[in-house]
């Protein structure tokens, strides 16, 4: 097992956001998380990478307990998530924005490999290659944040919301760019989305969220055809 969340809660001052989340996922995998705004899917994954601090439970990576490590040093694990919001470097390039990225990493002959990689996956970012993160468009930044997230080359890439924003065509693109990540490249990815459909469709295994509780897990095929899950999230009975 890659990651291995175990009942963890978790504190915003007196208001208890997550309830004894367990949530597991295993090497190749796509899980995803999903749910309501507020239901805590973002919280959790900031647990699991380290910017926000537990108050119980356990989270380990890789067969190392990760609980109390700070957040650097989980990147160095294998942990890298692209954040909601996209969080891009606005005055800075879209090269030093993808350089940023692999910040922890010293193989230079590597590295040069993975930008070239993340160049062939994201077209329109060698297009834009020089110009500074902000001046592109939320799709393009979308792009921008997901490919510096591989240039850490993770062992586990966390996407926050990468549909967000967009429009049904980038999303579409999106979500084919996210499955060839994970078959072609065997990166494992845990992805929140407000999009069930298209999350459930690309998932191996989902959990469904409310209110910070798991109150459903099994395959995306399942849930995507699961009605109660459809008349929640899929908008139909």
């Amino acid at each position: 097992m890659l990651l291995d969340v175990d009942n963890i809660t978790l504190l915003y001052g007196r208001i208890q956001a997550l309830h004894g989340i367990s949530v597991t996922v295993e090497e190749g995998e796509i899980v995803a998380l999903i749910g309501a705004n507020g239901a805590g899917k973002t919280t959790t994954m900031r647990a699991i990478s380290g910017l926000r601090a537990i108050a119980s439970g356990r989270i380990r990576f890789n067969g190392v307990d990760i609980t109390r490590m700070r957040a650097d040093l989980r990147v160095i694990q294998g942990i890298c998530q692209s954040p909601e919001g996209r969080g891009v470097f606005p005055g800075m390039s879209v090269k030093d924005n993808l350089e940023m990225g692999a910040y922890t990493r010293r193989d230079s002959a590597n590295i040069a490999k993975d930008m070239e990689h993340v160049l062939e996956l994201f077209p329109r970012l060698r297009e834009r290659f020089k110009q500074p993160g902000g001046t592109l468009s939320g799709g393009e930044q979308q792009m921008l944040a997901v490919a510096r997230a591989l240039m850490s080359r993770p062992k586990l890439l966390l996407l926050d919301e990468p549909s967000m924003g967009l429009a049904p065509m980038l999303i579409q693109q999106i979500f084919e760019i996210i499955t060839e990540i994970n078959q072609r490249d065997g990166t494992t990815i845990l992805l929140v989305e407000q999009n069930a459909q298209q999350a459930l469709s690309r998932a191996h295994r989902a959990y469904v969220l409310e209110t910070g509780k798991i109150v459903k897990e099994g395959t995306g095929r399942d849930l995507l055809h699961d009605p109660a899950v459809k008349d929640a999230y899929l908008g139909v009975a």
